[in-house]
């Protein structure tokens, strides 16, 4: 079995690390660049940037942002937020980070997944799907719906039929970001990942609502996720990321040593 993986999440907004809870009420925690070199230090797998504003705002990335963080860190690094163009994600990749993550971008215009993948690889396109539950409809027969922009605005879009058709784009991995869960520290939204996993064959990073380590072994145990996706519980100190990977194996969950 792979190692699952622990993924700390840099929301930026302004060039400042900043959370909040189901997308609302976002608060400034501090500089993403110092933070970003202690969580890898700290034994995290991977980490994930997003300028959380950049495609509500119609600009592009922080690239500067990026390029200091990676200076920090040698660990696999996700960068999205208005990335619109193969121009944009090649900008990305050459600031520093190995990964791209297209969220809003790829629901208008799918055709970058597949422009990003036949340039850089599937393994360098990361999608990333906000996903709102509500009432199971013709439009949403699995009773949950794309949003974009950052929770702003409902696609009317089934998340299943989404995730089948980004697959098929030539996307390497999906970030499921359950919008209700997302900041609750309630756990994640285990249905949801597990629907989804259990749809496509690429990884699934799961993320919105990670209250403790026991949440992250239930999304990879019971959600069938690749990944665990975590920001509050260790933005604020509460644990650390070996403290959720000793939770983690104690669980049955197999994760990379900490050395």
């Amino acid at each position: 079995m792979l190692s699952k993986r622990i993924i700390p999440c840099l929301d930026v907004r302004d060039g400042r690390l900043t959370k909040g809870i189901k997308f609302k009420d976002n608060v400034d925690i501090g500089d993403p660049v110092e933070t970003a070199r202690v969580y890898y230090e700290e034994g995290a797998d991977e980490l994930v940037f997003y300028d959380i504003t950049a495609s509500h705002e119609h600009r592009g990335i922080m690239l500067n942002v990026v390029e200091e963080v990676a200076k920090q860190i040698f660990i696999p690094f996700s960068v999205g937020g208005g990335i619109n163009s193969l121009e944009e994600m090649r900008a990305v990749l050459l600031a520093g980070a190995e990964k791209v993550s297209l969220n809003s971008p790829a629901v208008k215009n799918p055709d970058l997944i597949s422009q990003g993948a036949a340039a850089f690889g599937s393994q360098a396109v990361v999608v990333g799907m906000d996903v709102l539950a509500v009432d199971k409809s013709e439009a949403c027969p699995s009773g949950y719906e794309i949003v974009i922009h950052g929770g702003r605005k409902r696609m009317g879009m089934d998340a299943l039929e989404w995730a089948k058709t980004v697959e098929a784009l030539g996307a390497g991995e999906i970030c499921l970001n359950s919008i209700d869960a997302d900041g609750t520290k309630d756990g994640y939204e285990l249905n949801l990942t597990r629907m989804i996993s259990e749809a496509v064959s690429i990884p699934i990073i799961a993320s919105g609502g990670a209250g403790n380590p026991d949440h992250m072994a239930d999304a990879c145990l019971e959600g069938k996720a690749s990944a665990a996706l975590i920001a509050s519980i260790v933005h604020y100190g509460e644990y650390s990321i070996k403290d959720c990977k000793d939770v983690m194996k104690k669980r049955g969950v197999k994760v990379r040593e900490i050395w």
